[in-house]
């Protein structure tokens, strides 16, 4: 299985722009995977007609059990997160009523997704009216460790898992594409980025497609690290300013850290072209190969109006360029 992921060491730099090209470069011979699971945004180019939807858990929820649950506040003591919350049956019976937004959460000391500060104002003075202080845990402070159940003197409190997200299966204009969304606050994105990659090579392996496309994520964090751990090569797609090569060098390390064979291109060289010639020759210092550069064009924004990727809409300009880039990188497999 050819796996090509293309990563950069900052947000911004067009590879989403360069894979949904290469997609349809690919002609349907390539499944694609959107790895950039904490910012996903190559399906407003491709536009997904989703055929398969799975719930993504990780970790462990605590959830207090009101019936065991004596009300010592020992859990609230221990939590150093603040995840703890006052929910008595008199705070939300007086929450209920104050917006027709309100959800009946319980989670408004922290967490309210009304977030009007009127709102929150009197929610604040509902829950410091109540008398009998029972207990709930926000999901949204909440990093899951444990320490509230295991200090428990009721044994009132279970770990449950974590719902963090979703991933996806679908089916674009260019072939199968595996996706994912994780949820607002949750963790373990490279987990996630895990299965999603782990997908799309079944999905490859049942559709007999030898290649597969991933967009990486941006940085050199943990959903760097599984997006392109066991690739076959990674694309760098950098730009044409200090930061730019200095982010260059940082997953520069990364990708000969885990040993994936790694290449660079540089995209909207023309805007500084003494800048795109220092970064050619830093990737070559590095031992990287240079694939190409892909010019500033205007089409390329014209194509994303149209949710089409620059290589749909035009022949020349940028779209040349990626052209030029692809047959590279084919060369080099």
């Amino acid at each position: 299985m050819n796996e090509l992921v293309i990563i950069s060491g900052k947000g911004g730099t067009g590879k989403t722009s360069i894979v949904a090209s290469f997609a349809a470069l690919a002609g349907g011979q390539a499944v694609l995977a959107d790895c950039d699971v904490d910012a996903a945004d190559l399906h407003l180019l491709l536009w997904p007609d989703v055929i398969e939807r799975h719930d993504f858990y990780s970790g462990k929820e605590p959830s207090i059990d009101r019936a065991r649950c004596t009300g010592c506040g020992k859990c609230m003591e221990v939590c150093r997160f603040g995840a703890i919350v006052h929910a008595d049956d008199k705070h939300r019976d007086e929450v209920r009523h104050l917006s027709s937004a309100c959800r009946n959460c319980s989670f408004c000391l922290r967490s309210c997704p009304q977030r009007t500060n009127s709102d929150i104002q009197a929610m604040m003075e509902a829950s410091a009216a109540s008398a009998t202080p029972v207990y709930a845990v926000d999901p949204l402070a909440c990093e899951g460790c444990g320490v509230c159940a295991a200090f428990c003197p009721a044994e009132a409190i279970d770990l449950q898992p974590r719902l963090c997200g979703e991933w996806m299966v679908s089916q674009t204009r260019h072939g199968l594409m595996v996706h994912a969304k994780l949820g607002i606050a949750a963790e373990n994105s490279g987990k996630l980025v895990s299965t999603v990659r782990h997908q799309a090579r079944q999905q490859a392996e049942q559709a007999d497609i030898d290649r597969v496309i991933i967009d990486g994520s941006p940085g050199t964090g943990c959903p760097v690290i599984a997006s392109i751990t066991g690739a076959s090569r990674a694309l760098i797609v950098t730009e044409p300013t200090l930061s730019g090569c200095h982010d260059l060098q940082r997953v520069a390390e990364l990708t000969r850290h885990f040993d994936v064979p790694a290449s660079v291109c540089v995209n909207k060289a023309n805007l500084n072209p003494g800048i795109s010639d220092e970064i050619a020759s830093a990737a070559r210092e590095l031992g990287l190969g240079f694939a190409g550069t892909i010019r500033y064009d205007a089409a390329v924004t014209q194509a994303q109006l149209h949710n089409r990727a620059v290589v749909e809409t035009a022949s020349a300009g940028s779209a040349e360029d990626i052209r030029t880039l692809w047959n590279t990188l084919i060369e080099q497999r």
